[in-house]
């Protein structure tokens, strides 16, 4: 099999790149190592950078059609402070809002929006085994799908298969590791149709202790944040503990801890954040994940692997199209985006500095400077509502003419 363009992993940027390629016309495969979208615990977030990037296509709406949960506001509360520390009501934007929906809602619906052109190709269970080089150059991969081995050639091989990517280890790139201070224990607690979002959303910190909320439709999904490497140490302690130290947190859902029964309850996420210093090499473009590991802090790593998608669309559907690509085209996308993730990255190891390595230590807790400002002058919540729902120098689509 032979396409212009080969994508392997089918997260948000690998459907979001297949979709804008085969709109323009760029025949397209995206191999998916999983038979299915669905995966535990995979960011709900659909920012609005990102619905503003499918109204530009007209599709915002019918993705919306779909069941969701609206995020307008996040709170920081400690004790009984509390502060609205992001505010997409005050930005000036049709989606004020980040829509929960979850991922293998909008897998889904961006896949099937793509499988309406002819030049694309989803080809579900294809673990790739390999890269073709030919004289330096990448001319495609060797993969293992449903009816045994291939092989696929391209002229652009894509790799956006996530923070444990296959190809950026086949392709020689080192990711660059940064310090981070914390790792997360996810879970979710029932949530009763009456319970509104608005007045839960947002972080909880106690004495040593933070914890994330986020609503779902159906389900509160919380973030347990930990010092880096104590899961161990928590699990020692016993899942009552842990239990009554959500219950402490948040008061609200002390009434359903007793739905986490055991610890395949809890999804243990080691954090980390980390980037490629080259993001390509003849034949091969890194993007999403597997270029750039976000810390969730944000939840702007779907956002910011969406805006690599539509940049690199933007930068290589005509030499894709017209065969005259080259690797100044590839360099191009990294160009683009690099300014982009350096910036938010630097910003999230702020803020694990200044706020969670803080609330995680055994002392009382006092709002940092930055946060007591943005309480006292509203009109600063539009910095990090614009840094977490569009990010640094958003993307849209540019169609050809």
């Amino acid at each position: 099999m032979t396409k212009k363009c080969c994508i392997v992993g089918g997260g948000p940027a690998g459907v979001v790149l297949g979709l804008l390629l085969a709109r323009q016309g760029v025949s397209t495969a995206l191999l998916e190592a999983k038979e299915d979208f669905d995966r535990a615990f995979r960011g709900d977030t659909v920012h609005p950078s990102t619905l503003e990037m499918l109204d530009d296509l007209g599709l915002a709406e019918s993705l919306l059609a779909r069941g969701h949960e609206k995020l307008r506001r996040m709170t920081l509360q400690s004790g009984k402070t509390s502060v609205a520390i992001v505010d997409f009501t005050r930005v000036r934007s049709r989606f004020p809002f980040v829509a929960m929906i979850p991922q293998v809602e909008f897998l889904d619906f961006i896949a099937g929006e793509a499988k309406k052109y002819d030049g694309f190709d989803l080809h579900m269970g294809a673990r790739v085994t390999d890269l073709i080089i030919d004289g330096g150059i990448v001319r495609g991969v060797r993969y293992r799908g449903r009816d045994g081995d291939r092989e696929l050639l391209a002229s652009l091989t894509v790799a956006a298969d996530g923070r444990a990517s296959r190809l950026r280890t086949l392709a020689g790139f080192t990711p660059r590791k940064m310090a981070a201070a914390m790792d997360v224990m996810w879970l979710v607690l029932p949530r009763q149709p009456d319970e509104p979002a608005i007045n839960m959303t947002g972080f909880r910190i106690g004495r040593g202790r933070l914890v994330a909320v986020l609503a779902r439709a159906d389900q509160w999904q919380l973030g347990y944040v930990i010092l880096k490497g104590d899961n161990n140490s928590i699990r020692e302690k016993g899942l009552e503990a842990l239990r009554s130290q959500i219950a402490a947190l948040v008061p609200e859902l002390a009434d359903r801890v007793d739905a986490l029964r055991d610890w395949n309850d809890i999804h243990f996420l080691s954090v980390e954040s980390s980037r490629i210093p080259r993001w390509h090499r003849a034949g091969l473009l890194v993007i999403g994940d597997a270029a750039h590991v976000m810390s969730p802090i944000g939840g702007v790593g779907i956002n910011y692997a969406i805006q690599d998608a539509v940049a690199a669309a933007n930068l290589l559907a005509r030499p894709l199209l017209a065969g005259t690509l080259r690797d100044e085209h590839l360099a191009a996308v990294q160009r683009r985006r690099e300014f982009p993730t350096r910036f938010i990255q630097g910003f999230q190891s702020v803020v694990q500095r200044q706020l969670v390595a803080r609330a995680l230590r055994d002392t009382p807790f006092r709002l940092p400077l930055p946060i007591r400002m943005i309480s006292a002058l509203p009109i600063l919540r539009n910095l990090p509502a614009r840094l977490v729902g569009w990010g640094v120098r958003p993307e849209r689509v540019r169609m050809m003419p």
